[in-house]
């Protein structure tokens, strides 16, 4: 067996692996999309509109921002920049994820992998040992991505066919997600509940106060992240130290 041969196996098992760790990540996407869904019905989006939004943006709480700027009838702008700050934690994983990469992989995988980097396929990926194959990611993005676009638009449906008491109970359980988002770091770090209820408070203000309130629901939101972020972090800046001595640990026990 040649080189090439070797590598179309190796790479053919890692991707029947990553389809293998996708599916429980896949079936959670469904449940979740399902509420993301009901929610797209609820600013009159259709099924095919929905399901093109959660293929193009998997990524719940992105996708409800953008959601929401659209029921607040906000313009592209707002949408882009909403959108942007939600998911700006990716970024940080995708740069997390290119240090892990073999040198000699190619540009074209690091734009896949970027394309659907998500808080539980950066965990499942994150946590193989030694350089990155790409394979193994493309394995669980192909369980991932389908579920959670099938996932919505199957909520854009049911949010058609059910009756309104029904869709409203519905819509409910994604502020159940959030919730699930928001509790367990809040736990953790007393800092982050602080600034979660804080974020609670001010925007409630901001909905109320005079000036403010003239406002959109989408830039009222967004000045009030870039507020409290930016004040969180001059405050309380993450110990970079620490940071890297942990990563340091969890590699020497990758090793042994």
């Amino acid at each position: 067996m040649n080189t090439q041969e070797m590598n179309f196996t190796g790479n053919k098992r890692v991707f029947a692996e990553g389809m293998r760790d996708g599916i429980p990540i896949g079936l959670g996407y469904l449940a979740v999309a399902f509420s993301l869904g009901v929610a797209a019905k609820r600013v009159g989006l259709n099924a095919f509109q929905g399901f093109l939004a959660s293929f193009l943006n998997n990524a719940s709480a992105g996708e409800y921002a953008g959601f929401t700027v659209i029921a607040a009838n906000a313009s592209y702008l707002e949408m882009a920049l909403m959108t942007l700050i939600a998911n700006a934690r990716y970024l940080l994983m995708s740069c997390a994820l290119s240090q892990r990469f073999s040198p000699d992989t190619r540009l074209i995988h690091r734009l896949l992998l970027g394309y659907d980097v998500t808080d539980e396929l950066f965990g499942i990926t994150i946590a193989r040992p030694g350089p990155l194959n790409p394979w193994y990611t493309y394995g669980a993005i192909l369980i991932a991505i389908p579920c959670w676009s099938f996932g919505t638009a199957l909520g854009v449906i049911a949010g058609n066919i059910l009756p309104l008491r029904a869709v409203s109970a519905l819509s409910v359980a994604l502020y159940g997600m959030f919730l699930a988002i928001i509790i367990p770091p809040a736990k953790k770090n007393r800092v982050v509940a602080v600034f979660v209820v804080l974020s609670f408070l001010a925007s409630f203000a901001a909905s109320r106060l005079p000036y403010l309130a003239r406002f959109s629901a989408g830039t009222r939101t967004i000045v009030l992240t870039l507020i409290l972020s930016a004040a969180a972090a001059a405050l309380f800046p993450v110990d970079q130290t620490a940071d890297t001595r942990q990563c340091e640990d969890c590699t020497v026990r990758n090793e042994d």
